[in-house]
């Protein structure tokens, strides 16, 4: 297959997007005069704007969504592009794939408007196949280089930025999330510094603007000098750059886990109401996931929810013990 000019569809999550750079880095490894370009929504383009395998960097305005949507279609269909592969399962996303005037489309049959694509295939987060795989299938049968980990590029200014916090040995904490359910803590994570603080050792916790308050709220509860609250002052190119050489990143099952797979830092991830087996699990070398196994209202959602659904949030509330097993 002579594919020239290919474009990716993930307008889902930022750790949506982290998990479909293994696409990139599969066909530009197989196809490498190949043309790729990305279509993300807003507020997640900063991931990709500096890849260095990507030609463009396409942005789904859905606070706009009508007029966005009939912008992108237009500038797509000039593309011409041989191949569109959309990982989104949402019928916005569906219809650029079918009016994008590709010669060939591609994506998960849950999409409603798959039955439109050249191929459809399955996707299912019932039999502990992990993202990146089931995204992956798009293309097996015509690539012969895998590759499985997420791959992200923060570029010079960002690493230099960063450095000013390297000078001593450091942990790196997420602890926010947009679930409740799938948040742990503040306990959680005041025995994490309380458990890996010696001399010299510094804490950073890292968010968007939004995480501000939560972490300055486990910062103060700390009442340690070495705890810094850098939520909402690192974006994310920058919070990639500084956790990649942590000593140990400690993450819930959000975007913050992805971020450390795709710079294969080390990582304890933990997952209250949700489970790895639904294929969002951390794929660095070194990693570990943390859980409370065996609770029968466990999982109880894919995305979590706003409150605990029983009341009593073991799944979070049990996670220094399960840390301790």
């Amino acid at each position: 297959m002579a594919t020239k000019n290919i474009l990716i569809i993930q307008t889902a999550f930022l750790g949506d997007v982290i998990l479909a750079t293994p696409l990139i880095e599969t066909l530009s490894a197989h196809f490498p005069y190949a043309q790729i370009d990305f279509l993300l929504k807003k507020g997640n383009e900063a991931l990709l704007e500096e890849h260095p395998k990507l030609r463009r960097v396409l942005i789904f305005d859905k606070s706009n969504k009508r007029k966005s949507l009939l912008n992108l279609i237009q500038d797509i269909r000039k593309e011409q592009y041989d191949l569109v592969l959309n990982l989104h399962r949402f019928a916005s996303s569906g219809l650029i794939t079918v009016l994008s005037g590709a010669k060939e489309t591609r994506g998960f049959s849950k999409n409603p408007f798959s039955f439109f694509y050249s191929k459809r295939f399955k996707h299912s987060i019932t039999n502990g196949q992990h993202e990146v795989d089931r995204n992956i299938s798009l293309i097996t049968d015509i690539t012969d280089i895998q590759q499985r980990r997420p791959q992200l590029y923060p570029c010079a200014s960002d690493i230099d930025f960063v450095s000013q916090w390297k000078n001593e040995p450091y942990y790196c904490l997420a602890p926010a999330s947009v679930w409740f359910t799938k948040q742990a803590p503040p306990a959680i994570w005041q025995y994490v510094m309380e458990k890996f603080d010696e001399e010299g050792v510094q804490f950073f916790l890292l968010g968007g603007p939004g995480d501000h308050e939560l972490c300055e709220r486990i910062k103060q509860i700390s009442q340690r000098n070495n705890v810094h609250n850098l939520a909402g002052k690192l974006s994310l190119m920058q919070s990639a750059a500084l956790m990649k050489d942590a000593k140990r990143n400690f993450v819930n099952d959000s975007g913050p886990l992805h971020i450390a797979s795709a710079g294969n830092a080390p990582v304890s991830a933990f997952f209250c109401s949700t489970t790895p087996e639904f294929g969002f699990g951390p794929l660095s070398d070194d990693s570990s996931v943390i859980e409370v196994k065996n609770l029968a209202c466990r999982p109880c959602g894919l995305h979590g929810h706003k409150a605990c659904p029983k009341g009593h949030f073991q799944c979070g509330n049990e996670l220094i013990e399960a840390m301790n097993r």
